[in-house]
């Protein structure tokens, strides 16, 4: 008895050692933000880290937020990264002056990320932006692509809608038409991006746009938005390059599309066929965020896909 009573007053006088981190699981995502070449870039992380790594590239104009329900239902097989751009979520947002807003700069800090991290080999999920950012890296390092899952991220002129003419005039000649990027940045156009197309508006969040909205409307994003729209007329420019590459190297690809997109409509998704024929192409009842509305299907296909192209 009195060796457990000494016992006992020993174990409360000595200091309780840190416990060791929990490993990530399925319920578990961290949130990090570190220095990348300057500027502080924020990332959700999950899944085992010995796992197989997807990174997810988010679109306009939200956040790594986007994924935060597809998160949970990967990470119990896979490694997830999903960063925010600079300019976008909880990453800086420095001023043009010094950081040049074009997508080969938001693909160059993002890789940098990854390098940062230790990330070598990884699938890409490309959503709207996600796409340009994500094809940059690819031509960057592709020997580092498992496997690609495109979800509403053009590639091909087909997919962009009609609401495109009015932003190739912006492109054209940017001084003459600040009303696009006035459109483009409205509070009705973020809401529409979430709802316009949907069967289900009630899987939206309200959170959602709102946030986006307040985002937008701070100091300094008019400029990043704005030099943003204009530099994506290179992307369009860029299209004959990424469809080569897709066409040469056929990387194993899985299309999850919302087919009620009116910005970029479901003929982009159906143009994957020309350079990868053995893409599986599956066009959702859904708008511009599908995945907020085809969560589970999206979920599902993703897994069975990737377990059938392991790397």
């Amino acid at each position: 008895m009195f060796q457990q009573l000494a016992a006992l007053a020993l174990s409360a006088a000595t200091p309780a050692l840190p416990a060791p981190p929990l490993p990530s699981t399925s319920a578990t995502t961290s949130f990090h933000k570190v220095q990348v070449e300057g500027v502080g870039i924020f990332y959700r992380e999950a899944g085992p880290r010995d796992a197989p790594t997807i990174v997810l590239l988010h679109g306009f104009p939200s956040s790594s937020r986007e994924f935060n329900n597809l998160i949970p239902l990967l990470a119990t097989r896979y490694h997830l990264i999903a960063p925010d751009y600079p300019g976008f979520g909880q990453s800086d947002a420095p001023s043009p002056d010094t950081y040049g807003y074009s997508f080969d700069h938001l693909a160059q800090t993002t890789g940098a990320l990854l390098d940062q991290l230790g990330i070598r080999r990884y699938s890409l999920y490309l959503h709207d932006y996600g796409a340009p950012v994500g094809y940059r890296m690819i031509l960057a390092h592709p020997e580092r692509l498992q496997a690609l899952i495109v979800q509403n991220g053009n590639a091909y002129r087909e997919g962009l809608g009609p609401k495109w003419t009015r932003i190739a005039e912006y492109w054209a000649a940017p001084a003459a038409h600040p009303e696009v990027v006035d459109a483009f940045l409205s509070f009705d156009a973020t809401k529409q991006r979430h709802l316009a197309g949907t069967r289900h508006p009630e899987r939206y969040d309200p959170d959602s746009w709102t946030d986006e909205a307040a985002h937008l409307a701070l100091p300094g994003q008019r400029a990043i938005q704005a030099a943003l729209l204009y530099d994506y007329r290179t992307n369009v420019a860029a299209y004959p390059v990424w469809q080569a590459w897709l066409r040469t190297h056929r990387p194993p690809t899985l299309v999850a599309w919302g087919a009620n997109d009116p910005s970029f409509v479901a003929a982009g998704a159906e143009a994957y066929r020309r350079d990868l024929p053995d893409a599986e192409i599956q066009l959702l009842d859904a708008g511009h965020f599908a995945l907020d509305e085809a969560t589970d299907a999206i979920a599902q296909r993703i897994l069975d896909f990737l377990a059938r192209h392991p790397g």
